[in-house]
């Protein structure tokens, strides 16, 4: 390290994290007392990461911190230690404020990489593995998140490989979703890559251009945009079984034209094709219409009479944004969101903070523990379903209860003097039971503007000038912006995909999406799916941590087809039926499948065909390498030809 800024660490240490600061000191002097009792934390359920400890231990720990690492700095900033597997698992349950659980450790050890390695990692390090990628080529669709991370695994694999998406850019949703006010939802620092930190967060939650720039920045380090095709969408995908190929058909700015692939990985996600809704009259609309999914920048909203229809995710960030502009702003809900308590939603990471990031080692990893543990399971009881469960159907448990009430509240006190308003945005139905946001205040301090109105009752009919409602009302507008969501049911939607014996992948699921660990169909050999069907979160993680583990899980199946020289592999029905089975019975037992809530998190057929009913280790621990037993290996040609 240059020489030391002695207020620029003054300014870390009171910026810091204390906790995952003492696992970062503990590797640095070798020295367990900084796990001391008296500053080992008590957080309090979604605080900013208040540690309970007082202020005057606090005060000591912070000299003591920076006598230590002064003094690391006049050593020559030696590398930090590898402690052993009983100090790193009382370094983790220090840093959670709990004890973590035997088989959690593994799990937390992988994702936190404190040796410098994780099995996310692969290793095609040998004469047949490397021959055996020379020979493959694959094809990802979709350069968002979770496309550029498969590009970036097949190149440490040495597998061929293209991408193409349909847009001009990577990004994905980040370059999609323009939105005013758009911003993650959940912390930068675990939703990023676990091996591409950030120490430069400008924000706890940061906004689409911040998170497009991050998306764009990895692609050209790992200097994929040489291996990607934009404006390039897929047409048709067909199984060749005679020589066990993908043809597939691309759709260009020229034409169309067929590309061959060995594998196929999707990388398309779940909410990028907006749904309007579909209501009498709604193209009679003369004036500007549009969905917040394709912003219009060209309409100026100043002035103007604006109707917003519906209250998810995308209205609650969008509509704080617009209020104060426009001449009135009218709000169709059709059911209110939860919103979690989140003071520092809009909040800048104090430049204290990344200064630490930057220059303490092991202090980012440690802080992301920390973060992915408060949010890896520790809200999952809180909506799991207890059968027993006598109460009405405002919960469905006790828990779910307690924790249904504290936020209730929060959204009382939020509304003040206005108990019209309270009644309007405190749901009916169980916390959890559809998509949570995060909450600080802005959206209820919106609709308390005077020039804002939040309308419940149901839109019957769209007029040429206007919106139509159920109790007799006719209100005229300049501007219908649609907060309706996406097709979130409708899996790789509108790609044809023809499989085995020319299956229709669209036919077999029937509008009810099913794959074995969310990745794979049988009679679809070498067709791999992230972020596929059950493989959504509600409460717990970031999506970055499933398809880090979906990506390792899909180069496990390719370095199986390697190995054993088959040329193609789907999964057994019978394993993929009985995960169906497990995970339907899961979804069961969580708020989010509890018979009296509807949410998109359900498909036409009403089975929750969205979500990851269980904890995160155990999608880690299902994801770690594909079991033989598990698929048919065709390792003949499939068929004369």
């Amino acid at each position: 390290m240059a020489k030391l800024d002695l207020s620029a660490l003054d300014q870390a240490l009171e910026a810091a994290h204390q906790p995952a600061l003492a696992a970062a000191l503990v590797q640095m002097t070798g020295d367990l007392h900084w796990l001391r009792r008296e500053w080992a934390p008590t957080y309090t359920p979604l605080s900013r990461g208040e540690t309970g400890v007082p202020e005057a231990e606090q005060a000591k720990f912070r000299s003591q911190a920076k006598a230590a690492i002064l003094d690391w700095v006049a050593k020559g900033s030696p590398a930090p230690i590898t402690p052993d597997p009983a100090a790193l698992r009382r370094m983790m349950s220090f840093v959670a404020g709990a004890d973590i659980p035997e088989n959690y450790a593994d799990f937390l050890n992988d994702e936190l990489a404190i040796g410098g390695q994780s099995s996310k990692d692969p290793q095609w390090d040998t004469p047949l593995l490397k021959e055996a990628a020379r020979r493959m080529h694959v094809l990802v669709i979709g350069a968002g998140m979770s496309g550029l991370l498969t590009g970036i695994r097949l190149t440490q694999a040495g597998v061929d490989f293209e991408i193409v998406d349909k847009n001009a850019d990577v990004g994905g949703t980040w370059l999609e979703n323009t939105y005013p006010g758009c911003r993650v939802d959940s912390s930068n620092h675990i939703y990023s890559y676990s091996f591409e930190p950030n120490h430069n967060w400008p924000q706890h939650f940061s906004t689409q251009p911040v998170l497009l720039d991050y998306f764009r920045g990895v692609a050209n380090r790992y200097d994929l945009r040489k291996k990607i095709r934009f404006e390039t969408s897929v047409e048709e995908m067909v199984w060749d079984e005679a020589r066990a190929v993908w043809k597939v058909t691309l759709k260009t700015a020229t034409g169309t034209e067929q590309v061959i692939a060995n594998a196929v990985i999707t990388a398309v996600g779940q909410l990028n094709r907006p749904r309007l809704p579909e209501v009498k009259g709604r193209e009679r609309f003369k004036g500007a219409a549009f969905h917040s999914a394709q912003w219009r920048h060209d309409v100026d909203l100043t002035g103007k009479r604006v109707a917003v229809i519906g209250t998810g995710a995308s209205a609650f960030q969008f509509v704080p944004e617009i209020a104060g502009k426009v001449a009135s702003l009218t709000i169709f809900q059709r059911t209110p969101p939860w919103g979690f308590p989140t003071a520092h939603y809009h909040e800048d990471v104090p430049a204290g903070m990344n200064w630490l990031l930057e220059h303490i080692p092991n202090y980012d990893k440690w802080y992301r523990f920390f973060l992915f543990w408060m949010v890896t399971d520790g809200l999952l009881d809180g909506v799991r379903a207890d059968p027993a469960w006598q109460g009405d159907e405002t919960a469905v448990s006790a828990a779910n209860a307690m924790f249904r009430a504290m936020v209730a509240e929060a959204l009382r006190m939020q509304a003040g003097d206005r108990p019209d308003l309270a009644e309007k945005v405190i749901p009916t139905y169980p916390i959890g039971g559809k998509r949570a946001l995060l909450d600080n205040g802005v959206w209820i301090a919106a609709l308390k503007r005077p020039n804002v109105e939040l309308v419940t009752d149901a839109i019957t009919e769209i007029t040429d000038t206007g919106i139509l409602t159920a109790d007799g009302s006719a209100r005229d507008f300049d501007v219908i912006i649609y907060g309706t969501g996406f097709h979130a049911s409708r899996f790789l939607y509108p790609m044809k995909i023809k499989g085995r014996g020319g299956a229709d992948l669209h036919d077999t699921w029937d509008g009810d999406a099913r794959a074995y660990l969310g990745m794979t169909t049988p009679g679809f050999p070498n067709l791999f799916m992230i972020y596929g069907p059950n493989t959504n979160i509600v409460v717990n993680g970031s999506i970055i941590f499933f398809s880090e583990c979906s990506v390792r899980y899909i180069l496990g199946c390719l370095e199986l087809l390697a190995e054993t020289g088959a040329r193609a592999m789907e999964p057994k029905p019978e394993v993929h039926d009985a995960f169906n089975i497990k995970v339907d019975e899961g979804n069961k037992l969580m708020a989010w499948g509890a018979p009296q809530v509807t949410s998109w998190y359900k498909n036409e057929k009403g089975r929750v065909s969205q979500n990851w009913p269980f904890a995160l280790v155990d999608y880690w621990r299902a994801t770690l390498a594909p079991d033989p037993q598990d698929f048919v290996l065709s390792k003949e040609r499939e068929m004369a030809g």
